[in-house]
């Protein structure tokens, strides 16, 4: 069934002057209101590309986006790209040339390699890319001096890349639910983190200074590694770690914050 060409026309162009008023596209689920209510994207739509340095946030959550074009770098002031849940298998290199970039999200695709482009970001401030098929990530991460939260959960990777240690603002990482052996001696160079959390690895160890170099270190998650309380109680700065976190917990009582079930043990899981 379709519709009035003078109608369509008329919604394409308001809604393209409010996207280039606002520099906010979101589409997602699809929800294109057009002549087809109810559109579920495969690609890159033109309308948005064409619209260039006026975007500021893209959202094409939950479509069916395979890739992402080369033509991306016509948006150069985008800010944040969400691209979660989509079928994307691939970056394009050009991806590197979003300067002004600060958030991506690439949650619940398939990608399988993640392009060494990315270090060029040095904006970046939060990625996440939970939810993929990456088995290793490029060395020229450690280029995102910038970085405060990096989340690669769910995914295949074997090992962090040794430059982690050069992002020296992250103060969040997340690697639950891959096949990582060890970390590197590198994050112990994050003298900003706050919050490890490597739940369902196959750590056997961590690196014997990492609780006294990170000093800011609150909460560590290790759950279902083979690594065992007594030992990560015997490591240097073990007390001073424990302080820290029974005084974030603390605080969050003060302030009338709920705490889950695990109570004060929540911000050592082992």
């Amino acid at each position: 069934m379709g519709c009035f060409a003078s109608k369509g026309a008329g919604s394409k162009a308001s809604r393209l002057s409010r996207w280039q008023a606002t520099g906010i596209v979101a589409l997602q689920d699809g929800k294109l209101k057009a002549c087809i209510l109810f559109l579920v994207f495969t690609s890159f739509p033109d309308e948005v590309l064409d619209l260039g340095k006026s975007v500021r946030t893209l959202d094409l959550t939950h479509n069916k986006l395979v890739d992402v074009p080369e033509e991306i770098n016509k948006l150069m002031n985008i800010q944040r790209l969400i691209l979660a849940n989509n079928v994307i298998e691939r970056l394009p290199m050009n991806i590197g040339k979003l300067q002004s970039i600060k958030f991506i999200m690439l949650d619940g695709n398939r990608l399988t390699t993640f392009p060494d482009e990315v270090g060029q970001l040095v904006r970046l401030e939060r990625l996440s890319i939970s939810g993929n098929l990456l088995t290793s990530l490029p060395e020229t991460l450690g280029s995102l001096r910038n970085l405060l939260l990096l989340n690669v959960s769910n995914n295949k990777l074997k090992a962090l890349p040794d430059s982690i240690g050069s992002c020296f603002s992250l103060e969040e990482l997340q690697a639950n639910e891959n096949s990582i052996e060890e970390l590197p001696t590198s994050v112990c160079s994050l003298v900003h983190l706050k919050s490890l959390c490597l739940d369902h690895n196959n750590l056997k160890q961590i690196p014997p200074s990492l609780l006294k170099e990170c000093k800011t270190l609150q909460n560590i998650s290790l759950h279902g590694n083979p690594i065992s309380m007594d030992q990560f109680q015997q490591m240097e700065g073990f007390n001073e770690f424990e302080d820290r976190r029974r005084k974030k917990f603390d605080k969050q009582i003060d302030s009338n914050v709920m705490i889950g079930s695990k109570g004060l043990d929540e911000g050592v899981d082992l």
